[in-house]
């Protein structure tokens, strides 16, 4: 085996990897999760926001 042989398995390996990743990532299936991940940061505790930095501006 030769470096041209490793690098060209090599390059069809990591090709194979990013469809998998790609059909993973588009898949129906996954769409509810990714959506739920989506709108987590809304669904914080509203009492995050009440807090205001009074410090801002007294040097």
């Amino acid at each position: 085996m030769d470096i041209g042989l490793l690098r060209g398995i090599f390059t069809v390996l990591i090709f194979v990897l990013f469809i998998v990743i790609v059909l993973w990532a588009y898949n129906k299936n996954r769409k509810s999760s990714f959506d739920e991940a989506a709108n987590s940061i809304f669904d914080e505790n509203e009492n995050k926001n009440d807090k205001v930095n009074t410090n801002k501006g007294d040097n």
